[in-house]
């Protein structure tokens, strides 16, 4: 097993797809996994967040890089 995360890319995806497409991931994946999260969409800032929030999952980190977020989601 590895501890690099699974990645998503939802890159053009506007607002709600990241976080649907997230939700459907981090269904199919094992607790204590975590899953890297590329979006570009700005509600994307809120709305991570408050999905993680809402669900339970841990948003283990947040940033910028390259004109898109990256974002680091421990399934719960």
């Amino acid at each position: 097993m590895t501890d690099e995360p699974d990645t998503l890319d939802a890159l053009g995806l506007l607002c709600p797809l990241p976080v649907l497409k997230a939700r459907k991931r981090l269904k199919s994946m094992a607790p204590g996994t975590q899953l890297r999260l590329l979006a570009d969409d700005p509600a994307a800032v809120i709305d991570v967040p408050h999905f993680c929030n809402e669900s339970g999952h841990r948003l283990v980190s947040q940033s910028e890089t390259g004109g898109h977020q990256v974002y680091v989601i421990e399934r719960r």
